[in-house]
């Protein structure tokens, strides 16, 4: 199928997955990396309280105020 036929059907709101390999896809810019961070027992039991609140892992409420952070800040540097 050519590009033009495929931006033809996304353009018409028409279901494309089906021409798409999705296994092969990728989040530019969204590549991950690994990393340690040491924090203390209250903070531990502060993220874990919060997560448990919201129904999500640690994990992600620690990535969630992180981003938030950095959008922030990125206007004032």
């Amino acid at each position: 199928m050519k590009a033009k036929d495929l931006d033809e059907k996304f353009d018409s709101g028409e279901d494309i997955t089906k021409f798409l390999d999705i296994s092969k896809a990728k989040r530019h810019g969204q590549d991950q990396k690994r990393v340690n961070v040491d924090f203390p027992v209250w903070m531990i039991h502060s993220l874990d309280k919060e997560a448990k609140r919201l129904g999500v892992p640690r994990q992600s409420i620690i990535k969630i105020w992180i981003a938030e952070r950095l959008k922030g800040s990125s206007s004032q540097i």
